[in-house]
């Protein structure tokens, strides 16, 4: 089993961010402390529920997602998803795109080529390379892997929506491009990810809702 994270006042990443950024140390004073678990003991599902999560919003991921879970029995494993059809994936609500990167990713831990085991040892660069490396993971969901799998620490996940919904309500602008965003976020190095999750959080207690206000409460 992973090992618990709290992120709070304490943390060492907590308190570099606050020294950096105003704005998102109000942010962090709002959603107060976190606390999660990566998903290191399940990145095959973690791996899955992500292609079926590509372009979609939460909700109708988490639908289609736990249709497929009633689709494998509860076992979502390479094993499971090497007995279904594409036709059967794609009954669940999927595109034939996606049930054929489902079927393609189990068939690469099967054979070897996706082993798991091996990205902890890897460097940031060296894991998305390889990950992006297979057919139907692209870059969006390799960062989405190392988050919250890998629980890297400067991973900037610009190409997703809510991450950009949260950065546009922190820094009030509609300019998501990438050069801007990575000019404006570069003082979050090394914990881009740390800051997002904050602004995840933010995100999903529903502070995005109301404009954000640096010198006055947000509530």
């Amino acid at each position: 089993m992973a090992a618990i994270v709290t992120l709070n006042q304490d943390s060492p990443s907590v308190q570099y961010l606050c020294k950096k950024d105003k704005r998102l140390t109000k942010v962090i004073s709002m959603v107060g402390p976190i606390t999660y678990e990566p998903h290191t003991d399940n990145p095959f599902p973690f791996l899955i529920h992500e292609i079926i999560e590509q372009m979609l919003s939460i909700k109708a991921g988490a639908k289609i997602y736990g249709r497929f879970e009633e689709l494998c029995a509860g076992q979502i494993t390479p094993e499971s998803i090497s007995k279904l059809s594409v036709e059967e994936i794609k009954a669940i609500g999927t595109s034939t795109a996606k049930a054929n990167y489902i079927k393609n990713a189990a068939s690469a831990v099967l054979t070897g080529e996706l082993d798991f085991t091996k990205f902890p040892d890897m460097t940031d660069e060296a894991a998305l390379k390889e990950l992006v490396s297979l057919r139907g993971i692209g870059t969006w969901t390799a960062k989405m892997y190392l988050i919250f799998v890998l629980d890297r620490q400067d991973i900037l996940p610009f190409e997703d929506v809510a991450f950009l919904q949260s950065y546009k309500w922190l820094y009030k602008t509609e300019d998501v491009s990438r050069a801007s965003i990575e000019k404006k976020c570069k003082k979050w190095k090394p914990y881009s990810s740390i800051a997002a999750r904050f602004l995840y959080r933010a995100l999903d207690m529903g502070f995005t809702k109301k404009e954000f206000h640096l010198f006055k409460r947000n509530d």
